[in-house]
């Protein structure tokens, strides 16, 4: 069948189909030659060609002008409606029906950015999207840009220094640094933990990099201090079960700690170090930017993340 299609259809291009429709509104072979910018024999010869493809005479010279035989007229009401949706094919996106979708996406962020966001992210688009299906990777903020350029992934989340022409970039929210620990093991003299208190506690850390320092360590090294730190894991979600079993401190990002007293209910204070904030961005390839299913994912998390930070 694909052979019998493929033979058919390369007795014509484009191009002749286009001098089809121009014949067919001017019913003159000069009027469409000029339609078409090109020159009569040109158009005589883009009509003889058309004759020998269908079989047919098509037009028939008169008083009146070219006259469409039967034939011509049952094959314009069928490409006139090819062409036209050819046209929007060419020059419009295709469309995206979230409740008629079904599509995988792939997202690459972090570990304590995917507890944060996924489920509300998930409950959103379980409710508008219910054929979309979500894959998420673990992706460093300094791997996500190579992922989107190998097409791994269709949109990054993270903190983003730079952004290559050949991405966007969408700003979300702003997030810094808070300690959490579990009021039940810990006492604080006052509401907060002093830096004296921070150095006195043994402390738990995510380690992307399998080492017991990590980047407070060095702003605390730049002012010849020293944490204990007991516990280094790759992941954020062992940490909160350390600090609810032994008296330890956490340093994590605000949306994270957030996520632990809600549902733990373990105790967040501000760090008791000058530390900057962080501004978390979605990242995705230019070349993808006008795609509508990518458009619409976009804006999900723009309209579920893109708010203040909440109080601590």
């Amino acid at each position: 069948m694909n052979n019998i299609i493929e033979n058919d259809l390369r007795r014509l291009d484009l191009n002749l189909l286009l001098a089809f429709r121009a014949l067919m509104q001017e019913r003159s072979v000069t009027l469409a030659a000029e339609r078409l910018f090109l020159g009569q024999p040109a158009m005589s010869g883009a009509l003889k060609r058309l004759r020998a493809a269908f079989g047919d005479e098509l037009f028939v010279r008169t008083p009146q002008g070219m006259v469409p035989t039967p034939r011509a007229q049952e094959l314009w009401r069928r490409i006139e409606p090819l062409l036209a949706s050819l046209h929007q094919a060419l020059t419009q996106p295709a469309g995206f029906v979230p409740a008629e979708a079904q599509r995988v996406f792939n997202i690459g962020l972090t570990d304590s950015l995917g507890m944060a966001l996924m489920p509300e992210l998930m409950g959103r688009l379980t409710d508008k999207a219910p054929g979309v299906q979500v894959v998420t990777r673990q992706a460093a903020d300094s791997a996500a840009p190579d992922m989107l350029d190998a097409g791994e992934i269709d949109l990054g989340v993270g903190v983003f220094k730079q952004c290559a022409p050949w991405h966007c970039l969408r700003p979300l929210f702003r997030w810094s640094f808070v300690c959490v620990y579990d009021p039940q093991q810990i006492s604080l003299a006052g509401d907060a933990i002093t830096l004296q208190e921070y150095l006195a506690h043994r402390h738990v850390l995510t380690s992307f990099h399998a080492t017991l320092t990590g980047y407070i360590d060095e702003l605390l090294a730049e002012q010849n201090l020293q944490r204990r730190v007991i516990y280094a894991g790759p992941n954020f979600a062992t940490n909160p079960f350390i600090l609810k079993r032994i008296p330890a401190i956490t340093t994590v990002p605000d949306f994270t700690a957030r996520l632990w007293r809600d549902t733990l209910g373990l105790a967040i204070s501000p760090i008791p170090l000058a530390v900057p904030d962080y501004e978390v961005s979605l990242l995705w390839a230019a070349a993808n930017d006008r795609e509508p299913g990518l458009r619409w994912l976009i804006g999900e998390c723009v309209d579920a993340f893109a708010t203040p930070a909440l109080p601590i």
